[in-house]
């Protein structure tokens, strides 16, 4: 099971594998209240495709498909991070729209290449 949580929500022992999957570290959290095990930064958008998408948020399916193309060109550091875990892992992501960020996005992706 992959669940989305964000990095200002409170961890919790259901969380299982909790893995931060953000490029930059989410503003204003200690490690010690984030709690994770893993910083996946490099299965992360890039800085450009991170940058881009920031400033145009109405652009979220062409995000989407490049966001995807990433990590097809990534497959090695994807299985890297995820391809042994087993259990519940949660996605920690600091973005503060819900429906719309890099999350979903990786979450989509591990659910349809790794389990």
């Amino acid at each position: 099971m992959i669940k989305l949580k964000r990095a200002y929500d409170e961890p919790a022992k259901a969380d299982g594998h909790r893995i931060l999957v953000d490029r930059l570290w989410p503003r204003g959290v200690t490690k010690e209240a984030l709690q994770i095990e893993t910083w996946a930064r490099d299965v992360a958008p890039s800085t450009t495709l991170r940058k881009w998408f920031h400033k145009d948020p109405s652009q979220w399916r062409e995000f989407r498909d490049r966001y995807i193309r990433e990590l097809e060109g990534q497959r090695e550091a994807v299985d890297a991070v995820f391809g042994g875990l087993r259990g519940t892992i949660t996605l920690i992501y600091g973005a503060k729209d819900p429906e719309h960020n890099h999350a979903i996005v990786l979450k989509d992706f591990l659910e349809r290449h790794i389990r």
